[in-house]
């Protein structure tokens, strides 16, 4: 805050100005009517993005008239902030600033939007799922100018936002162009179309002559002498060396691929398996299955955060002690491995292993597939896995159960297209560059949003500091205009309250329902999903509920995990 307080200003906090509305609606009995959800509202910019209508929602929500202020209490540092442009119902998961006398809505909303407001609220909340209780933000510190100025500010804020707006707006378009240029880039790779010119004349040339089939022979014939070798060595180390070549015979054939998967590729191109190309896909384990915690040396645990599309995000990668490795040896990390995202939000996501993660190891969450021929088809591995094509096939098989999971049995039979080797490095080179491009003109974009970012709040410092513009002396002192807020709330304080609303049926059924976690331990033991749906009190009326709370409790670090036994059922346990 400024060292003087500029003229007609009082110093407040927002508890003193403002109260969130408590008048709750079911979405049942106002079917019609807009509802606006938390996905509904653009981070940090003030803008709606859509809207829903209250019959889609299925829990209790907030009821909110034109011109009131709808604050996102969930993850804060998102700052959903949205003036309402007509009357609906909300989430329960905004704060719902009616609109008051006094107080204009769109100054409200901008000091909301403040950056040193964002900070404060960020402070009060912690956990995986962080929330804000209006308790704690209503210690924050206003400035609060007269009611004049506070409309001044608005109109010259949203004056000088104008140009700000338009950089933004035009940054933001040419990212969405760039995310499509990206997508086209992938899936010429994937179909042979960024290399059908490059085929063509190589082919001409005779430069060379070895096909998709050619290749996929090579490695099957390949992959086959390594698990002879693999298996020869098991044997002699058991003290078992085989006497004639019946042994050979155990060879596990792969998965074939089915010859629709993949129409239209290239007459010289083949297709496969991941099966069929590999030595190895697995994946790892939760260092807590296992009992062990993370540490700040060790072994490198790659988990689903750092696999992003395409690369490796080391940043804020994670250390287990020496030992996880002599559990979990199946999983270790060679260098050049193809990693794949397995479980929950980013499951598609694919890297390389680069040498920085050589010896670790990896999560539940990741499968780790080794090729036969790693140069050069690991990359095109990884752009193919990417690509929409891939992409479609992989969400199209997940299993939705509390987290998406893709199998590792569905992984084997992934089916991939097999171009020559030469083709692929081509692949792989001209895709590469072209994406590379990409991101520069991308990282440019991102600095122009930085700026404007700063440039919005570098606005509203000097908004709220009362730097912006002038004060009028004309103007009634703002320490009026908080004395009639405060009569006015001793005011409502002293009327009698009504009767109280009796609870709704489903909140009187909820009174009965019990903890999923608490049911688990008590169990002793595992149980399925529908074991523990009729053990916790649930009904059909609290499918969405229960899966709400298990979802919650299934998030790492989780308290509940999820099995698949035999038959590919599914059991829950209990973390210890």
């Amino acid at each position: 805050m400024p060292a003087k307080l500029p003229k007609g200003w009082v110093k407040t906090t927002l508890g003193e100005i403002a109260e969130p509305s408590r008048e709750r609606a079911l979405p049942a009995e106002l079917p019609a009517l807009p509802y606006v959800g938390l996905e509904h509202i653009e981070p940090q910019s003030m803008r709606l993005l859509g809207h829903g209508y209250a019959h889609e929602a299925r829990s209790s929500s907030v009821r909110f008239s034109r011109g009131d202020v709808l604050y996102g209490k969930m993850r804060p540092y998102l700052n959903k902030v949205w003036v309402a442009e007509f009357d609906g119902l909300c989430s329960a998961e905004f704060l719902v600033f009616a609109k008051h006398t006094g107080i204009n809505s769109q100054f409200l909303a901008l000091r909301l939007n403040a950056e040193d407001f964002v900070t404060f609220a960020n402070g009060q909340v912690s956990g995986e799922r962080p929330r804000v209780d209006f308790e704690k933000l209503a210690r924050f510190p206003i400035l609060l100018p007269p009611v004049a100025e506070q409309e001044r500010i608005v109109a010259k804020v949203n004056a000088a936002w104008s140009g700000v707006q338009r950089a933004e707006t035009a940054s933001r378009r040419a990212q969405k162009r760039l995310t499509r240029y990206r997508a086209a880039v992938l899936d010429a790779a994937a179909t042979g179309e960024l290399t059908r010119t490059w085929r063509e004349t190589e082919w001409d040339k005779g430069a060379s002559r070895e096909t998709g089939a050619d290749l996929l022979e090579h490695i099957l014939k390949a992959r086959r002498a390594h698990w002879e070798e693999t298996e020869l060595r098991r044997l002699q180390n058991v003290r078992r060396t085989p006497k004639d070549d019946r042994w050979r015979s155990r060879y596990p054939e792969p998965v074939s691929p089915d010859p629709g998967d993949l129409p239209g590729l290239p007459k010289e191109w083949a297709q496969a398996t991941l099966d069929q190309i590999t030595t190895l896909i697995t994946k790892g384990s939760s260092p807590k299955w296992q009992g062990f915690d993370y540490r700040d040396k060790g072994i490198i645990f790659v988990r689903s955060e750092s696999v992003r599309w395409g690369s490796l995000d080391l940043s804020q990668v994670a250390h287990l002690p020496p030992a996880f490795n002599r559990k979990e040896k199946k999983s270790i990390l060679q260098e050049g491995d193809v990693l794949l995202n397995l479980v929950g939000a980013s499951i598609g996501r694919a890297a390389v292993a680069t040498p920085e993660v050589q010896g670790g190891n990896v999560n539940q969450a990741v499968a780790v597939i080794r090729l036969v021929q790693k140069q050069t088809m690991n990359q095109f591995a990884v752009l193919w896995l990417i690509s929409s094509v891939a992409q479609k096939r992989i969400h199209s098989e997940k299993v939705d159960f509390a987290r998406a999971n893709f199998s590792l049995e569905n992984t084997r039979a992934l089916p991939i297209p097999i171009p020559s080797l030469a083709e692929q490095s081509e692949i792989v080179r001209e895709a590469n560059s072209r994406l590379a491009a990409a991101d520069r003109i991308s990282a440019k974009l991102e600095r122009q949003l930085e700026l404007t970012r700063s440039t919005r709040q570098s606005i509203l410092r000097e908004a709220f500091a009362g730097r912006l513009l002038p004060q009028d002396q004309k103007d009634e002192p703002a320490s009026l205009l908080l004395e009639r807020i405060r009569a006015a709330r001793k005011t409502e304080a002293l009327k009698p309250k009504g009767k109280r609303m009796s609870k709704p049926k489903s909140e009187m059924k909820a009174a009965g329902r019990r903890n999923l976690l608490a049911v688990l331990k008590e169990n002793g033991g595992p149980m399925t999903p529908e074991e523990l749906f009729r053990a916790s009190g649930h009904s059909q009326e609290s499918v969405d509920q229960f899966f709400a709370e298990l979802r919650e409790l299934t998030t790492p670090p989780a308290n509940i995990v999820e099995e698949r036994k035999s038959g590919a059922r599914i059991v829950l346990r209990a973390m210890p």
